[in-house]
């Protein structure tokens, strides 16, 4: 007997894959910043940031 529900394909609350507050999903302010020249934007709801190109140089903008 296994117990308490805690069978094959449950997971025990708070036993989450990431832990909170890191991404994804980190929120709704922020700024996407160049990781080659260091251009920040203000980061855009539902938009990553890792797919938006830095409009100075043309690389790729990551999370702040």
């Amino acid at each position: 007997m296994r117990g308490r529900g805690f069978g094959r394909g449950f997971q025990a609350p708070g036993r989450g894959r990431m832990p909170q507050g890191d991404k994804p999903g980190s929120g709704i302010g922020g700024n996407c910043i160049c990781g080659s020249c260091g251009y920040t934007i203000p980061h855009i709801t539902a938009q990553p940031c890792n797919r938006i190109t830095c409009p100075k140089c043309g690389a790729v903008m990551t999370r702040q």
